[in-house]
């Protein structure tokens, strides 16, 4: 399963448990919880960006499955193919890791943004 979900996901630098946190299923009020972040917070939190806005776990869930529906564990980065704040600062380029920083980094980056 491991595998055919690491190939679904083409990232194979997974290690288990993040492939295993990967398919452990959302809460069933997910789907509330990101619908009412996105609305309060539409746009990235860096670059203002509105398009393919995801709100991102502060705290991972595979680290604190605890965190996954609290609101204030969530920021909103862009997926956008010229620039993915995503992956760039809430993974640091990599999926497979994540930034205990993306909030401070947010700060600092936002500021640039809007100076631009």
């Amino acid at each position: 399963m491991f595998e055919k979900i690491k190939r679904l996901l083409r990232l194979n630098d997974l290690s288990k448990k993040e492939v295993t946190a990967l398919s452990v299923p959302r809460s069933g009020k997910w789907r509330k919880v990101r619908a009412e972040h996105l609305e309060i917070n539409p746009c990235c939190a860096i670059c203002g960006s509105t398009h393919k806005v995801v709100p991102h776990h502060i705290v991972p869930v595979h680290v604190d499955p605890s965190k996954e529906l609290d609101l204030n564990n969530l920021i909103s980065l862009c997926q956008g193919k010229t620039f993915n704040c995503h992956l760039f600062f809430g993974h640091l380029k990599n999926w497979s890791c994540w930034n205990p920083n993306v909030v401070e980094d947010v700060e600092v980056w936002n500021h640039r943004f809007e100076n631009k």
